[in-house]
């Protein structure tokens, strides 16, 4: 919090220099012109989940670069349904190829809504639509197709009350009407809106269940490329339900299909929708694949708006992937083909935030003062808000001392763009826009340390966010909090951040299920939450029992949510209640890292929760531990890792020495958050002797998280899979045959070697014996990138996805695998949350206790130290923990393999007891 001061008094300075002295209150009166006039009576709530036709992809996820996503499709193949993104946008209504349907004459209304529509000027569409309907001449079938459209628009203003009441009357008109096939088209397609309602409103099994009738409809009409656009729909359904994996099946069904289907243009649509929708599934190789295809498509086409679309939405994809040349390349390319078009001033924007992400100040500038003018002449509609809430945010992200964006242009006139698009989103009655634009200024408020005129800002966007917003409703609370702590109102800060973080609970699975841009921007817009509310409960001389409480279940809660994020959906259960009350003798620490500070919570047994701190900034605790984990290597200094390794324990157990000596604790167990991940906690050293010499260790990625407390121990046997040879580019790990025999020694064993082991066979395995124990003994990776996640097999990778499906069995029988143990995996290097893959394949194979390697380990003392393991787990009663402590004490007292690279790569994640 001290260096956020000490930033915001820097850019103060260097704003008040650029304006040569004018006061920071001119800013005040130049924006708040724009709404002190607004009576929080008139902030109504209006929008929920509205989209744009074409978003803009920036550090700052807004709902211009995220909902556009994973919109549902609500129209007929006939009327480019398949067009991913707005609902209504893609074609005429008047479609050449619907000769002979009920829009074939559509009425002026109707295309004048469609035109309102695709410029973001949602209310007018929603005016045109309803007088259409309303109109008594009006054919039946046109009528109820013209409702499914009002409820469309009136989902995107959140209107959830007229959004209902208009699929009501659509489908009662439907009801009525004799059975065609004109009717069914309408009828799937009014379906579809239906769907879209339901998944809008966070009832995505309603939601699954309409676009399943739809599928039907479209079937009994012959239509295939319904079928297909009702599938995709579907697809996004699973996905919001947190069932990837089908979704994905879902969606390769589509990709199969439309193989089949002729050259044309619906077929380049449809591409384009999956491609669009894998995007924000995560899948980004595949989203290249489907919307390169759709663009070359296009280009045979001769069409010009939809190559520029494609384009912009491939060059989104690239991005994601880290591909920002390529990125950039494809953005000026719709500059090129498409120039003074809200397409181009898109492109300029995505181009725009890779740049300034980039720090490339001069193209960067140069391009800012191309933006600017546009922004401020287009017309009034939720795009053109969205676009200047995107810019501005563009332009705050950057933190350096060596440039100040805010610095090429007055910082008035920045607020004044802010100030007049929510003076438009008002006129417009677009709640959500208004909120956006509102929510945005209350930030460049905070940028001058305008607090006060903050607050009244945030407060403002929430109260228009907060009853049909959640998904940005968390970003108001916390700009909110930010603001009240500026000004010394810590309790109201913690109140406030208490409610952003109840708000993504709420809400956190759906972004992170189904919104790329928030799974690759979590650090940035989900994670700052948890550690600021820690950070306000833990400051000193505020802290008691109930606020530590609440500070572990955040930081709990993070762990989780990290996981999630890591898998892109909702998979992963956890307890309601804490675990911890299961060993006596064991105590659990939760070191995080803050802005200012290293937090320790600890939890002793019968005692209540305790904390301690270490005052240092996040650059020095990261670097610390980066050094740390390069001086485990064997061939660098002694005494620079004991000393890194005493400062770290210094910080996580010197504090509570004599308070674990006096509790009789024998186990240490963490749960770790950031690059504490990466360090082997057996190793710290105090400088006399290592962690590992007085307490077992384990880890957990949460207390919650644990898997159940196993009563009754069964017999040792287990099923060991090993390889031993090159393969896949990988080398030859003789030492596994060794280690393996050993272990089989001791224990009652099946062990399959090299092309024995296979993903076919480790399946019938598991199936044929349910083994309590799966040994695996080979090259594996973990990695931050659930797709780089793996074990290798003779024939093939083994994924955290394959690993579930192989497992799955076993624990829905309630026979889950007790103690996996991978003994020849290492993190990814250079990757600092790779262990985010060790911890997810832990949790998703619902092994009760993993036992998995940080770096690739010597082959012989690795065959000791399992052999040793599985002797002392021979003997009863002891834990796993206990049993993995001994057998690393025996490799340590070994002078051939003392150094902790050959012992404390080792770690226990899971239940650590019998």
């Amino acid at each position: 919090m001290n260096r956020d001061r000490s930033i915001r008094d820097e850019r103060t300075r260097c704003w008040r220099q650029q304006t040569h002295g004018q006061s920071i209150g001119w800013l005040m009166n130049s924006a708040m012109r724009f709404v002190k006039k607004w009576t929080f009576a008139s902030l109504v709530l209006l929008a929920i989940m509205g989209v744009l036709a074409r978003p803009a992809i920036s550090a700052y996820v807004t709902p211009s670069n995220v909902s556009r996503q994973m919109q549902p499709l609500t129209r007929s193949p006939q009327l480019a349904a398949l067009e991913a993104g707005s609902s209504l946008k893609g074609s005429s209504l008047t479609d050449s190829s619907l000769t002979g349907s009920p829009l074939t004459d559509s009425p002026l209304l109707l295309q004048q809504g469609q035109q309102q529509y695709d410029a973001g000027q949602l209310l007018s569409a929603l005016q045109s639509w309803q007088e259409f309907a309303d109109v008594s001449s009006a054919k039946p079938l046109q009528q109820s197709l013209a409702w499914s459209y009002v409820s469309i628009v009136a989902q995107d203003l959140g209107d959830w009350e007229t959004a209902a009441s208009a699929i009501a009357r659509s489908l009662s008109l439907l009801a009525d009407y004799p059975d065609s096939e004109e009717a069914v088209s309408v009828e799937a397609r009014v379906l579809n809106a239906r769907g879209r309602l339901y998944l809008k409103q966070g009832r995505p099994e309603m939601a699954w269940e309409v676009w399943t009738q739809a599928e039907t409809v479209y079937a009994a009409a012959n239509d295939v490329l319904g079928e297909l656009g009702a599938q995709i729909n579907q697809s996004q359904a699973l996905q919001t339900m947190g069932l990837y994996r089908r979704a994905r099946l879902q969606l390769e069904a589509v990709a199969n299909s439309l193989i089949r289907q002729p050259d044309s243009q619906i077929k380049a649509i449809a591409l384009k929708s999956l491609g669009t929708v894998l995007q924000a599934a995560g899948d980004l190789e595949k989203s290249r694949e489907y919307l390169t295809e759709s663009l070359e498509l296009y280009k045979q086409l001769n069409q010009k708006a939809d190559v520029a679309d494609t384009l912009l939405a491939l060059g989104n994809t690239l991005r994601l992937m880290g591909q920002n040349d390529a990125a950039q390349q494809h953005y000026q390319q719709v500059e090129q083909l498409m120039p003074e078009s809200a397409l181009s001033i898109q492109a300029q924007l995505n181009r725009f935030s890779l740049l300034m992400k980039s720090q490339a100040w001069t193209p960067a500038e140069a391009l800012f003062t191309e933006i600017l003018p546009q922004l401020k002449a287009s017309p009034a509609s939720r795009e053109t808000i969205y676009n200047r809430v995107n810019f501005v945010e563009s332009l705050l992200s950057v933190d350096t001392e060596l440039n100040n964006p805010m610095t090429w242009q007055p910082i008035e006139e920045i607020a004044d763009l802010l100030g007049e698009g929510a003076q438009q989103a008002e006129a417009l009655q677009d709640g959500r826009a208004q909120s956006m634009a509102l929510g945005e200024l209350s930030k460049v408020y905070a940028y001058s340390q305008q607090w006060s005129e903050s607050q009244d800002l945030a407060e403002r966007a929430l109260s228009l966010s907060q009853d049909s917003h959640a998904d940005i409703a968390y970003r108001w609370q916390q700009q909110l909090g930010r603001a009240y702590h500026a000004q010394g109102k810590d309790k109201e800060a913690v109140y406030s951040y208490t409610q952003a973080f109840d708000t993504l609970n709420q809400v956190r699975r759906d972004l992170l299920a189904t919104n790329v841009e928030v799974q690759y921007s979590f650090r940035e817009t989900i994670e700052p939450v948890y550690r600021e509310l820690v950070s306000l409960l833990l400051l000193p001389n505020e802290v008691n029992e109930p606020s530590l409480m609440q500070a572990r279940e955040v930081i709990e809660s993070l762990q989780l949510a990290e996981l999630e994020n890591y898998f892109r959906s909702a998979c992963i259960d956890s307890a309601s209640e804490y675990i911890d009350r299961l060993d006596s003798t064991a105590a659990v620490l939760y070191p995080i890292i803050l802005e200012d500070r290293v937090e320790v919570v600890v939890s002793l047994p019968g005692m209540p929760l305790s904390h301690y701190r270490t005052w240092q900034m996040e650059d020095e605790t990261n670097q610390t531990l980066d050094e740390l984990f390069q001086y485990f290597n064997p061939v660098l200094s002694k005494n620079k890792r004991l000393r890194l390794s005493k400062q770290v324990y210094d910080w996580l157990i010197t504090p509570i020495e004599n308070a674990l000596a006096k509790s009789d604790v024998e186990t240490l167990v963490f749960v770790l958050d950031g690059k504490f991940r990466n360090i082997p906690m057996a190793a710290l050293h105090d400088g006399e002797q290592y962690l590992l010499e007085k307490y077992s260790v384990a880890l957990t990625p949460g207390m919650k998280l644990l898997g159940p407390h196993f009563q009754k121990p069964q017999p040792l046997q287990a099923l060991m899979l090993g390889l031993t040879e090159a393969r896949s580019g990988f080398s030859a790990l003789p030492g596994v045959r060794a280690e393996l025999e050993q272990v089989s020694a001791r224990v009652n064993a099946e062990v399959l070697f090299n092309e024995k082991f296979t993903r076919d066979n480790l399946a019938k395995e598991i199936d044929r014996v349910p083994f309590p124990v799966l040994h695996l003994a080979t090259h594996g990776q973990f990695s931050s990138k659930l797709d780089e996640t793996f074990l290798l097999a003779w024939d093939q990778k083994i994924t955290i996805s394959d690993l579930d499906s192989l497992l799955r069995a076993r624990r829905q029988q309630n026979e889950p695998i007790e103690l996996m143990v991978l003994s020849a995996c290492q993190t990814a290097e250079g990757d600092d949350r790779a262990t985010l893959g060790l911890a997810g394949m832990a949790v998703r194979s619902g092994a009760r206790s993993t036992l998995a390697t940080l770096w690739a380990v010597n082959d012989e003392s690795t065959a000791v130290l399992m052999s040793e393991f599985y002797k002392e787990l021979e003997n009863t009663g002891i834990s796993k923990a206990k049993a993995l402590r001994q057998a690393q004490i025996t490799v340590l007292k070994d002078p051939q393999f003392s150094h902790p690279f050959f012992w404390s790569p080792f770690v226990l994640i899971g239940n650590w007891l019998s």
